[in-house]
């Protein structure tokens, strides 16, 4: 049975910017608007508690993706991406990271992205953030966004801290600040100890408006064309398949895997894909699904000196009540506690290489958890070269994409992970950190100091994963490989705007949930200006 139903505005994803959009575009209440999420709801506690966080993974919140096989690590990639309502935002490490000025700057230089520079995009983080121990110019204290420094930091995170500085770096409290180059405890997404989520901070508040809709479970299977012109959506809830219209716009904020994907299965997108898997090209557009970046984590583990030491250890029922009662003690932990922007190549103007790691084994790949206590630090190259792309494995919506990142295509991010990994080495060589280290876990190395180039490539290879950061598949700017233009519309198609990470023509230098949110903001400001 079919049945239909209208609205001004319909957003598909209730993810990160999905909820940003949902609460802007229905605060006045003269504008009716339609959320879709597919997963369920976030009522789960091990959302809201930080350190539970592992529990997500491929749990019933997580798309649970793969991508393909990767030539030159020989395996597969799991990708987790958050599938219930605030998307990622619910399932990720809550580390609260903007990027920096060249970022945003290259953005509007490099590809035409006019009024995406850091001095335009500035003003909508300050709008979205409630930090509690910063202020202007950089920070806002009014924001629905609550941005805190996190309630519990274990004493072997700290040691780190004072090993980085003594290595060389300087101490940084605010990587969201004038610079983040340097050392420091990352500030979370959290408020009084507890996860701080999109849904948290922009659709609860607004879920009570009669002109906010909020379908969960929702599963959205096309976007519907009148010539050039987008007229709604179909999806399918509860077994039925409906028809919704929308009068303004549809908002594709599905996340940078699902909105290349749902535009392909549109017939938006390069025509000969379109036709290799049965779909009628509708609008030509070449860039869709075209553009993938990722950011990579590699682990290196220490065991460490003292029993007991990892966060994991301290997961016990009477820190559970603490937390509950409190918001403090090891479940306010997000694993990720302390880490560094810093530059080793020394050729571009911001920094190329995060360090983030705490007294965990979580942000492995998964496939290893080690049974003793240790302290993991990862390295990320911020700026890979490899790009990558989200194509349609077949015509049928339920059917995963192919996700291809290509990882390690360019040797050149391999080399500048070597360098970020040796940089870690060389801060746990100094104290008071090395006081707390035994042997390396991982590599499995009794000196890392006679690891060769061959030996951390292979490194690399073995244990990388994803940093959860796609971007890019849907980029804006105004050349033929950019999909939506800076106001983020899609090209050749009316009424129809990508608004999500995926239009990002570049990763941003670090954690991507904070520059979504960012975006989300930025565009309900072009879509309804009055409003």
């Amino acid at each position: 049975m079919r049945s239909t139903e209208s609205f001004d505005y319909i957003i598909v994803g209730g993810g990160s910017a999905g909820c940003v959009l949902a609460d802007r575009l229905s605060h006045d209440g003269s504008a009716r608007v339609l959320l879709l999420e597919a997963g369920g709801s976030d009522s789960d506690e091990a959302i809201r508690i930080p350190a539970a966080l592992g529990m997500l993974f491929k749990s019933e919140v997580d798309w649970n993706y793969r991508t393909v096989a990767q030539p030159e690590a020989g395996r597969t990639f799991y990708w987790p991406r958050g599938k219930t309502l605030g998307g990622s935002s619910s399932t990720n490490v809550m580390i609260y990271i903007r990027g920096n000025r060249y970022d945003y700057d290259g953005w509007r230089d490099r590809f035409h992205a006019v009024g995406w520079g850091y001095d335009d995009v500035l003003p909508y983080f300050v709008k979205s953030e409630a930090h509690r121990r910063l202020g202007p110019p950089y920070h806002g204290k009014d924001g629905p966004l609550h941005v805190e420094d996190r309630a519990y930091t274990h004493g072997l995170s700290h040691a780190w801290l004072a090993s980085a500085q003594q290595w060389g770096l300087e101490y940084n409290d605010d990587f969201a600040g004038r610079s983040p180059l340097g050392a420091g405890p990352f500030q979370v997404t959290c408020h009084d100890g507890r996860r701080w989520s999109a849904a948290d901070a922009y659709l609860r508040p607004a879920l009570s408006r009669p002109n906010l809709a909020t379908r969960t479970r929702a599963f959205v299977t096309r976007i519907l064309l009148a010539g050039s012109r987008a007229t709604g959506v179909s999806y399918v809830v509860n077994g039925e398949e409906v028809t919704a219209y929308a009068d303004a716009e549809v908002l594709l904020c599905a996340g940078a895997v699902s909105s290349p994907q749902l535009l392909l299965l549109s017939g938006i997108g390069p025509p000969d894909e379109l036709r290799e898997v049965g779909i009628e090209p509708r609008v030509p557009l070449a860039g869709v699904g075209r553009n993938l970046q990722d950011q990579l984590l590699v682990p290196l583990v220490w065991e460490t000196r003292e029993a007991g030491d990892v966060v994991l250890d301290l997961l016990t029922p009477a820190n559970l009540a603490r937390w509950r009662t409190s918001g403090d003690g090891p479940f306010a932990s997000n694993h990720g506690e302390v880490g560094a922007f810093l530059s080793v190549a020394g050729s571009g103007p911001g920094p190329d290489i995060q360090l983030t790691g705490g007294p965990t084994a979580l942000i492995l790949s998964g496939e290893e958890v080690p049974r003793r206590s240790v302290f993991t630090m990862n390295a990320t190259v911020l700026n890979p070269s490899a790009r990558g792309s989200i194509r349609l494995a077949s015509a049928d919506p339920r059917k995963h994409p192919l996700i291809d990142p290509r990882y390690f295509d360019d040797p050149a991010d391999l080399r500048l992970m070597v360098k970020g990994l040796r940089a870690a080495v060389g801060i746990a060589r100094c104290p008071p950190f090395a006081d707390h280290l035994t042997r390396p876990y991982l590599p499995h190395s009794a000196d890392l100091d006679h690891l060769d180039q061959a030996d951390w490539e292979h490194h690399v290879h073995r244990w990388s994963a994803t940093c959860y950061h796609p971007v890019g598949t849907c980029p804006m700017g105004e050349d033929e490989e950019s999909v939506v233009n800076p106001a983020l519309q899609v090209h050749g198609v009316d009424c129809l705007r990508v608004v999500d990470a995926s239009v990002m023509p570049t990763v941003t230098s670090g954690n991507t949930n904070a520059p979504t949110m960012m975006i989300a903001e930025r565009a309900a400001d072009h879509i309804r200006p009055e409003a």
